[in-house]
């Protein structure tokens, strides 16, 4: 079975939106990941930026990733600025999906409901205040699974009545230019996810180098 080309996919809905510029509802993980998507968005969309992330812990990790991401949309010389929405910090909501696959590797089950619970908190405020789509920059990491998150989406996108802009932001060297991106904005980047999980992991892969 071959794989779905994901940014052929989001191309063709570029190219069907034309000028029009129609609503897009971005979920947004970190200002890293943002800055490697929002210049191709910003171009056909009038883009609003969500920041919703119950996994991200401790809290002053949530605030902090988002105080950059405001920082970087206020400095983005973009053809249409994004507004930006901090929703509400509420990590219970992530521990509950969790819950019983909490040792789990990362990249596992554990992933994709957290996946599934920021994609559907998004579908459901697109819905709520008249999105044309909704999508997530979670798929410029190499780290996260594209096919996962791009099915996830089409299923809320059914569920919600909202259409899902399908991607693979890392494609055509979008995490690349995030990186370079974040150096020339001077932005913070986090050497884990953002779950106590993932933190845990990169700490435990730290210390394995070290004693290496």
């Amino acid at each position: 079975m071959n794989k779905k080309n994901w940014r052929k996919e989001m191309l063709a809905i570029m190219e069907k939106c034309g000028d029009t510029h129609p609503r897009l509802l971005l979920h947004v993980c970190c200002a890293p990941c943002s800055s490697g998507c929002l210049e191709d968005l910003c171009e056909h969309f009038t883009v609003t930026c969500y920041y919703d992330n119950p996994n991200i812990a401790p809290q002053s990790e949530y605030t902090h990733r988002a105080e950059e991401l405001l920082r970087l949309t206020r400095q983005m010389p973009l053809r249409i600025p994004p507004e930006t929405i901090i929703a509400p910090y509420a990590p219970d909501t992530f521990y509950a999906v969790a819950k019983g696959l909490e040792d789990v590797p990362e990249g596992g089950e554990r992933c994709f409901r957290c996946y599934r619970l920021r994609l559907e908190n998004t579908a459901r405020y697109a819905k709520a205040h008249g999105y044309d789509y909704f999508t997530t920059t979670l798929s410029i990491s190499p780290l996260k699974n594209a096919d996962r998150l791009n099915e996830i989406g089409a299923e809320l996108a059914e569920s919600y009545g909202v259409p899902y802009l399908f991607s693979d932001f890392k494609k055509a060297d979008g995490y690349l230019r995030s990186i370079r991106r974040s150096e020339e904005y001077h932005l913070y980047r986090q050497d884990y996810c953002g779950c106590v999980y993932s933190r845990m992991e990169s700490e435990q892969r730290k210390a394995a180098k070290a004693h290496a």
